[in-house]
């Protein structure tokens, strides 16, 4: 140990698959059977009888006067939704479905001239190069990231979606040593849960586990996570990169961490616009594809502003029948969903519901307050005893009040490009993450 179809909420978990369409409504096309003209004409009535906030569109909108659905979609969304976003149908198999993309597997932000990895699958290419999180990718086939970004062609560098494609990559760790490794692009297949650990805190077995979204593999992932915790007297769930997904793995990971404190009890309610009143309903807590169960009455969540959706929803369902301690930054404010909805050869999510927890609370579109601060910093990997984030959720744990400003749990060695490294890394929805990663 160390020591230190459902809708998304991005769908609901009710086992079946929900679609947007009046009886009355033509049937959607067939892949490849949509002229741009219907696919707009049909996106746009979809949007008047099914989007959350339909009362509130612009009333003078023709969808003829829109090249493609992504731009007409653009038009119509409200100022307060930023999380209404459209997939190809290719896209949306590969991601969402079969949780897979063809890259070296690891996600990087920019940081000025700087590119530091967030995050890396599974036995992917870079996971097998040795490729970690708060590595510097510092060079590609020898030219510099800095130059390459400089001169804007960093994304070209990186090469085509192709299995095969090989690089020379150069990476700095955190104690200054360079590796160069040629990696080849393979089909990566997108483990959601990054890392999961017991760790010793103050004599404590606490329960770690990183959830980077909630997609069709989840429900294993989760299982495989809480059956390394058995026992554990503490539980942190980071969810610090997590945009949201299926509202069922939500609820899947609150059971297995509250057991019989919440099993029967209202998870969440889902409530739809006045053309859809109708579809309204009560999901209880359940484990879902879930086997373990921990009982705890504490769950500790670390966050970040990239904590969306069924993240958040995830503390907030909780909240009314256990102590949920939010460490980090506040979430991004997303207590809306959708239901993806086929049109032609894409897949459509815009937001469709609002949902509220036992005591009717909801309504946090400027996101959740954390009980305690601390900042995302790139200073190791998964459980670096370095992270302030994990930090905090130690000293909540052992003092059972938050850190002073300053106070180091540890002894950081934080290194300054670590530091720089802290710079915003925010998506708000599942494209958005998945943008970030090669």
């Amino acid at each position: 140990m160390k020591s230190i179809q459902k809708f998304t909420l991005s769908v609901v978990s009710t086992g079946l698959l929900l679609v947007g369409c009046n009886s009355d409504d033509p049937i959607p096309p067939l892949l490849g059977q949509c002229s741009t003209a219907d696919e707009l004409n049909q996106f746009y009535n979809y949007m008047n009888d099914n989007y959350f906030w339909n009362d509130d569109m612009p009333a003078n909108v023709s969808p003829g006067n829109y090249s493609n659905v992504y731009q007409l979609l653009e038009a119509l969304v409200v100022p307060e939704d930023r999380f209404s976003f459209i997939l190809t149908e290719d896209e949306y198999q590969s991601r969402f479905v079969n949780a897979e993309y063809v890259g070296f597997g690891f996600s990087s932000r920019q940081v000025g001239n700087q590119v530091f990895i967030n995050y890396v699958y599974a036995d992917s290419p870079a996971d097998l190069a040795g490729i970690k999180r708060s590595d510097e990718l510092t060079h590609i086939n020898g030219e510099s990231v800095q130059t390459l970004i400089q001169q804007g062609r960093y994304d070209q560098a990186l090469g085509s979606a192709t299995v095969g494609v090989t690089l020379e990559l150069t990476w700095r760790d955190r104690q200054g040593i360079s590796y160069t490794e040629a990696v080849s692009k393979e089909l990566v297949e997108t483990n959601t849960v990054l890392a999961a650990e017991v760790l010793d805190i103050d004599g404590r077995d606490v329960g770690y586990y990183v959830l980077n979204t909630f997609i069709n593999r989840t429900g294993s992932d989760l299982n495989n996570a809480y059956n390394q915790f058995t026992g554990v007297d503490e539980l942190i769930i980071d969810v610090r990169y997590n945009t949201g997904g299926l509202t069922r793995y939500a609820n899947q990971a609150s059971t297995q961490a509250a057991g019989n404190n919440v099993i029967g009890e209202v998870f969440t309610k889902y409530l739809f616009n006045s053309n859809n009143t109708d579809m309204n309903f009560i999901e209880q807590f359940q484990l879902y594809d879930g086997i373990r169960q921990l009982n705890l009455d504490r769950v500790y969540v670390l966050t970040t502003a990239s904590s969306c959706s069924s993240s958040e929803l995830l503390i907030n369902s909780l909240d009314p029948f256990v102590e949920v301690v939010v460490i980090g930054e506040p979430t991004c404010g997303k207590p809306v969903g959708q239901i993806p909805e086929r049109l032609c050869d894409k897949r459509t999510f815009v937001v469709n519901f609002e949902t509220v927890n036992a005591l009717d609370q909801g309504r946090y579109f400027d996101g959740l307050a954390p009980n305690c601060s601390a900042s995302d910093q790139l200073v190791g990997d998964w459980a670096s005893p370095d992270d302030p984030m994990l930090q905090a959720a130690a000293y909540h744990m052992i003092y059972n009040q938050c850190q002073a400003v300053g106070f180091d749990a540890q002894s950081s060695n934080t290194s300054q490009s670590s530091q720089a490294a802290d710079a915003d890394f925010k998506p708000n929805n599942l494209a958005e993450l998945w943008r970030s990663e090669h």
